[in-house]
């Protein structure tokens, strides 16, 4: 009953207004009501997270070397990449982005983008011990999977975010299915091959504890003793031991990424990475040198390099707001989300004399259309935005100098 009677007051009410010359005061009032949302977090916590929950599906895309976990969230819009995601070794989709994931942040960029979650063979939660006999894929193998992923979901393109060893197989697959990759974010990333110290010492050392050290920084685990418990306690009870032993020892296995800096009136066919990549470290990671090596193997002009401060090894997870706000400035540098609300990353220039790669330079000239976009315009403006960006830093005349910031 009053349901219903409050439906008939409304009705008499709109009624009322629909027969008068109605004042731009009047107006105001009926417009606010109209612009209020219905629902607010506050009001009913949870929503949010429930509405991502009904948008999320799990598939086994079964491939030559096995079956490959993934996770989608969202549906692909248009002809729009889709954010495609690989954890380290240790982690599973989960431990890796999580937090990064479901800071509030990234909740705009998930407006615009589907994201697909991708789990090494026998490493999500859950999953069957392999059987006696089963040979775990190479990271080459793991990388010539990922083209099956796409083909089952129907994508046509992606931005990857990869960690550690999801750096290196993205890298790889970028490296090998250039025209399938839009944009890269590697974290932790190490280009080389395991060296002969680092097998000696893996072979001294337990499999939890190695991989510990792999993730974390010396600084992490001699003080933030809740953070690597939590880590240890997951590696321990949460993984299948077996199916990590095997993901560890691929990775551990891995060759050099074979690639090379272009130069300036040097060799054409130079091989290396042709979309835009923002390579991230934390400043007390174990990855920093590793990731400023592959810094210089890279296309200075396409390359930007985050060192973030106060940061350990896992920057989704130590520092997910501003990881947030530097992955909202790289898809703006690649043409999408030219109206995205973001606060101002500090920079600054390094004693080497590298050139400061200016985000919000390139996100201002994005400042375009988005429905109107083709696609080859957007890679007509992707290859001009890392271009321009280097133009007047008094560079000219020698080897250009990939971009480095700091936040």
């Amino acid at each position: 009953m009053v349901q219903k009677r409050l439906r008939r007051d409304f009705i008499i009410i709109v009624s009322r207004y629909s027969n008068r010359n109605l004042q731009l005061k009047e107006m105001d009032d009926i417009q606010a009501v109209t612009n209020c949302p219905l629902l607010v977090d506050k009001e009913l916590p949870g929503l949010r997270e429930a509405l991502c929950q009904l948008a999320t599906k799990e598939h086994d895309v079964e491939t030559p070397h096995g079956r490959i976990h993934c996770t989608m969230k969202g549906v692909p819009k248009g002809d729009r990449p889709v954010i495609l995601t690989f954890h380290d070794i240790g982690l599973n989709h989960k431990t890796c982005f999580d937090c990064m994931f479901q800071h509030e942040d990234m909740h705009e960029i998930m407006q615009h983008f589907a994201v697909c979650h991708v789990d090494a063979p026998g490493q999500h939660e859950g999953a069957n011990t392999f059987s006696t006999g089963y040979e775990y894929p190479s990271m080459d193998q793991l990388s010539e999977s990922l083209p099956l992923v796409l083909k089952q979901f129907g994508l046509k393109s992606v931005i990857g975010i990869g960690v550690g060893a999801g750096a290196y197989m993205l890298a790889k697959f970028a490296l090998d299915h250039p025209a399938l990759v839009e944009g890269l974010v590697l974290v932790n990333i190490n280009p080389c091959s395991e060296g002969w110290m680092d097998w000696a010492a893996h072979k001294v050392t337990s499999l939890p504890e190695m991989l510990i050290s792999h993730l974390f920084g010396k600084d992490e685990i001699a003080n933030n003793h809740n953070l690597i418990a939590t880590y240890r306690h997951h590696i321990i009870n949460d993984m299948n031991q077996f199916n990590l032993h095997h993901f560890v020892k691929a990775y551990n296995s891995r060759r050099d990424l074979d690639i090379e800096r272009p130069v300036h009136g040097g060799k054409v066919t130079v091989r290396t990475l042709k979309c835009p990549s923002l390579l991230v470290v934390g400043d007390s990671s174990p990855a920093v040198d590793a990731v400023v090596e592959c810094n210089t193997k890279l296309d200075p002009t396409k390359t930007t390099l985050l060192k973030m401060a106060d940061c350990g090894g896992l920057p989704m997870v130590d520092q997910p707001a501003k990881l947030t706000e530097a992955f909202k400035y790289f898809i703006q540098g690649m043409g999408y989300m030219p109206a995205a609300s973001m606060t101002r990353l500090v920079r600054s220039r390094t004693a080497s004399g590298s050139s400061v790669h200016s985000m919000e330079g390139n996100r201002s000239r994005s400042q375009t259309n988005e429905g109107n976009r083709s696609r080859s315009h957007t890679n007509e403006r992707r290859g001009r935005s890392h271009t321009d960006s280097m133009d007047g830093t008094g560079n000219s005349g020698g080897a250009l100098k990939s971009a480095e910031v700091s936040c």
